[in-house]
């Protein structure tokens, strides 16, 4: 007669694949944080990540053998009795993590190789699965390793949490730094939560991202530190909550991300950002414009490069076409959002722009603050709608992306106006 289920048994594991990158140790301080959050873990050590935290500790802190060969073997015991058990291990998983998640390991999940456990169980499972890449910041921005990343992406049920910008195990400082393990585990979190309805199915946002270049001469323009970054994870937001997006972005270094119903269109200068933006609103259910778009443009740009003289160089500026302004005139069913990026309390100029532009929310930020806003991966922002004000901690952009997202949809649908009534449309 068979004995009863164990609590194991009745308590699906987390599957967390650690693999050979120096962040490896931080998997244990996740192992702690998914615990704390009522889950099973057991780990799956590649190869690599047995050389930086051995099976021993994960055995010590998850209560359960760590897991290292595909096939069982004479020296292990912790391998499984049968060649097929991992299947039954896939199947019965409530999901999977990598974390850390090198640029190798990507490479093989993106193209299907399956020669270890680790990648054997990413084919074999239905369970959500969360990647957190780490890597050195020159791999992480490698061509080949950013279109493994857009191939994983596009899959239905993963999540990518991205790496922090920072100071690398190398020594070099950019991107590819682990994410930390209380965002890892929140991601888990969402991953695992049942998907409501979404505000957003079904609708068509526009959203504007990144800086403008307005050209001085051939080779020099005026710009600004924008990198792009929160109109990419308002993006990535949207999408993964069933919008049809159309993401207008000026040149920034980031990658903008290639989700699943998100239509790219890259422009450079403020007028060209305009024109796109114009041409699009008329069908989009709401627009968020993010973008850091110039203020000012040279009145005539020069046809060859300025040569450097000891004389003054004096520049005529011309105003760049106000797109909020714009889209808040034509306005009909549509919501309006604006950014308002200021060095010190955004309140005052939020408030004065959300009447100005004829926008529904505005979201301030103070860009004088260290870590937060241009070029940075956190944000702290305050709401301005004309019922509320709501502050946002600091916190990842992808986060403030969420809630931004979630405060768009609370706002109050705009009635449309009459084209013949004349002035504003609410």
């Amino acid at each position: 007669m068979a004995g009863a289920a164990s609590p194991a048994d009745r308590n699906p594991p987390i599957l967390l694949g650690v693999t050979g990158g120096v962040a490896a140790y931080k998997a244990c301080e996740l192992v702690r944080q998914l615990q704390q959050r009522g889950h099973r873990v057991r780990v799956i050590l590649t190869r690599g990540g047995a050389r930086f935290v051995s099976p021993l500790t994960f055995a010590a802190l998850t209560g359960e053998p760590a897991l290292t060969r595909l096939f069982a073997s004479a020296q292990s015991g912790e391998a499984f009795a049968s060649s097929i058990d991992h299947i039954a291990l896939a199947q019965s998983a409530k999901a999977l993590v990598v974390a850390p998640a090198t640029a190798h390991c990507l490479a093989k999940l993106a193209h299907g190789l399956a020669d270890d456990l680790l990648s054997t169980v990413y084919l074999a499972t239905s369970a959500p699965i969360i990647l957190a890449p780490s890597m050195n910041v020159n791999m992480w921005r490698h061509p080949a390793t950013q279109a493994n990343l857009q191939t994983l992406a596009r899959r239905p049920g993963l999540a990518i949490v991205a790496p922090e910008a920072g100071y690398l195990a190398c020594g070099m400082v950019g991107d590819g730094r682990l994410a930390e393990p209380a965002e890892i585990a929140a991601a888990v979190e969402t991953a695992l939560r049942p998907v409501p309805a979404s505000a957003w199915a079904g609708r068509t946002v526009l959203i504007t991202a990144g800086p403008t270049r307005e050209p001085l001469d051939p080779v020099r323009y005026f710009s600004n530190r924008s990198s792009g970054r929160m109109g990419f994870a308002l993006a990535r937001a949207a999408a993964q909550q069933g919008a049809r997006v159309q993401l207008i972005f000026g040149p920034t270094a980031a990658e903008p991300p290639a989700d699943p119903g998100i239509e790219l269109i890259p422009v450079t200068t403020a007028e060209e950002m305009a024109a796109q933006a114009l041409a699009r609103f008329a069908a989009c259910d709401a627009a968020i414009l993010a973008a850091a778009v110039a203020d000012y443009r040279p009145a005539r740009p020069a046809p060859a490069k300025i040569k450097k003289s000891p004389d003054a160089l004096h520049l005529e500026l011309l105003p760049t076409t106000d797109i909020l302004a714009e889209l808040g005139r034509r306005k009909t069913h549509q919501l309006l959002v604006g950014f308002a990026a200021e060095t010190g309390d955004p309140r005052p100029a939020a408030r004065a722009k959300l009447a100005a532009k004829n926008a529904d929310l505005i979201v301030g930020n103070d860009v004088a603050q260290p870590g937060v806003g241009f070029d940075s991966a956190d944000n702290a922002v305050v709401l301005v709608s004309a019922a509320d004000e709501a502050a946002l901690p600091r916190a990842s952009k992808d986060r403030i992306a969420g809630q931004i997202l979630a405060a768009i949809a609370a706002l109050p649908r705009p009635v449309p106006v009459p084209a013949n009534s004349g002035g504003l449309r609410a």
